[in-house]
């Protein structure tokens, strides 16, 4: 082959491979993992709160467990600890109520973008509690001197010492401020989610959920962005 058709050859064959689309481009997986808790890697993924910041006596723990039946893996993650009313002696914090912990996740590598999904999903196993899934997106919704992220709620109710996949549709989050919703009409954008938690309060919740101080306990599977419609 003479080298001007070689390099004719080479240019139909890029101009080829640039208008080839993947298929994934065109219609994404229909699920897509955002946490998976078979590793005690996934540990460094996450951070944890409770009222002990602002001198409440609140306290909680995120472990990774081996040998747990009824979870995809054998390995699970547990985010338990104990809920308290009470406040630290001294405590010069004026807080309006004590009596809450959660897991938040690490700021992703920029965000992640769930545009192609429509709904949450995840792997739990609770104990009677209400619980609250937050997804955190950037900042566009408030004012441009605000640095915190825009928070998207929804109550999550899990009978006790059950597996169950509880399923969220993303227009179901409501949009808080500081843990009280926002009553105005506001629309998620799913393309650039920061983060996202899980969090326990001592009150509040669904009724029949279980209430009050005392120990906590929720197991995670895993949790995945769904295509569903």
């Amino acid at each position: 082959m003479s080298r001007l058709r070689a390099l004719w050859q080479a240019s139909v064959n890029a101009t080829k491979r640039a208008i080839v689309w993947n298929s994934e481009d065109l219609i994404p997986p229909s699920e897509k993992y955002i946490f998976n808790f078979n590793s005690k890697d996934e540990l460094k993924r996450w951070h944890l709160y409770s009222d002990s910041e602002y001198g409440g006596l609140s306290s909680a723990s995120l472990e990774v467990t081996d040998g747990v039946a009824g979870g995809d893996t054998s390995s699970t993650g547990v985010f338990s600890g104990n809920l308290s009313l009470d406040m630290s002696e001294g405590s010069t914090w004026k807080i309006r109520r004590s009596g809450f912990c959660g897991m938040r996740s690490k700021k992703f590598n920029g965000f992640i973008d769930l545009d192609a999904y429509d709904t949450i999903a995840m792997k739990l196993r609770g104990d009677g509690r209400c619980y609250i899934s937050t997804i955190y997106t950037e900042n566009w919704v408030n004012s441009p001197g605000q640095q915190e992220d825009n928070s998207w709620q929804a109550f999550v109710y899990l009978p006790q010492d059950r597996w169950q996949i509880m399923k969220i549709p993303l227009d179901s989050y409501l949009p808080t401020w500081r843990g009280n919703v926002i009553e105005a009409q506001m629309e998620m954008n799913p393309a650039r989610v920061v983060g996202m938690s899980l969090s326990v309060n001592v009150e509040g919740g669904v009724p029949g959920a279980k209430i009050g101080p005392g120990d906590f306990r929720l197991e995670i599977d895993w949790i995945k962005a769904l295509r569903t419609l």
